[in-house]
């Protein structure tokens, strides 16, 4: 309990630095960076314009600190004002593409990290074995770059093939989104391809991870005493190797999952798939501030939540922590 405590507190302080730093940074700007906002979005309405002075704390705003504890209470609510591109609420533009990128690249990660773990199982109980010799192939993947893979992909199964389609996230015009099985076949035919790009490139570096953890954990005493009472293979690898060789896969998963919020920036720009990465690079294209003010927050608090969440697993899975935080 000591341990989550201590840990709530660093993330709480990490979580006060960012917020912190995001209503600072624009202030810092030298020059007159409202001014310079204005000139480019010429067409902007009179709330859009309030809300950038409060933003770079120009106007009759109050003091420096009074800016600053309004700020801070908006964080909660997640009010940044009005989008500069799209003339509408941040909270509203992230609230309409967040999904996408979650349900996107939140479940291709996710299959990513069941199919690697597997397979690094899998690999490192056999170390020389068919499936360890193939790794190599796999790590190929791993190496290649998003957008490669990715045009390859559109090339092959879309346009020649025509199994997919290569562009956006759904029928607009043939499809209108609610829960039926025609709009969510389309949007599963239209995530195919960047998923797989995804799940591709990302199983050999999971596998990899996995498989060199189990080959020492393998060698362990405890490992080698239950292979000496006879138990079958199975129980060994799931329930002696494989279970202590999960920790430090489950950290770099909690990792990954954190950043899921970001998208795949270069696959979601390939595919002109509209989900955060595509709406974060059109907003600083734009010099949207700020939609990249409350995406960049977004992301940071995320990150630190599930970071927070994978440490308090770990205290549970984990007797070695316990035993040592209790000391």
């Amino acid at each position: 309990m000591q341990f989550v405590l201590r840990r709530l507190a660093f993330y709480l302080v990490a979580a006060w630095v960012a917020i912190t730093a995001n209503f600072f940074l624009p202030r810092a700007v030298p020059g007159n960076p409202l001014a310079a906002v204005l000139a480019k979005n010429p067409g902007l309405d009179a709330n859009a314009q309030k809300a950038l002075e409060a933003q770079f704390g120009q106007g009759n705003q109050g003091s420096l600190w009074h800016q600053y504890a309004i700020y801070f209470g908006h964080v909660f609510t997640f009010n940044f004002g009005q989008s500069l591109t799209l003339n509408e609420s941040v909270k509203s533009v992230i609230e309409s593409v967040v999904w996408w990128t979650v349900g996107l690249v939140g479940l291709s990660t996710v299959i990513a990290f069941v199919i690697g773990t597997v397979l690094g199982i899998a690999a490192g109980w056999r170390p020389g074995g068919r499936l360890d010799r193939s790794l190599p192939v796999m790590m190929f993947f791993q190496a290649t770059p998003y957008f490669f893979l990715a045009l390859i992909l559109i090339q092959v199964l879309g346009l020649t093939l025509h199994w997919f389609p290569v562009a956006g996230t759904y029928d607009a015009i043939n499809y209108t989104p609610g829960w039926n099985w025609a709009y969510i076949s389309n949007v599963i035919d239209y995530g195919t391809l960047p998923a797989l790009t995804i799940v591709v490139t990302s199983v050999a570096g999971w596998m990899l991870q996995m498989r060199n953890v189990m080959v020492t954990t393998v060698s362990e005493d405890y490992v080698m005493a239950a292979q000496a009472k006879g138990l079958s293979d199975r129980r060994v690898v799931f329930t002696y190797a494989a279970r202590n060789a999960m920790l430090p896969q489950i950290q770099g998963f909690g990792l990954a999952l954190g950043f899921v919020i970001a998208g795949a920036l270069v696959m979601e720009l390939v595919f002109s798939y509209q989900g955060m990465g595509y709406t974060l690079l059109s907003a600083a294209t734009a010099k949207d501030v700020p939609l990249m003010q409350g995406i960049f927050l977004l992301i940071t608090l995320l990150v630190l939540l599930v970071n927070f969440i994978v440490d308090f697993v770990i205290v549970f899975v984990d007797p070695r922590v316990r035993t040592r935080e209790a000391r």
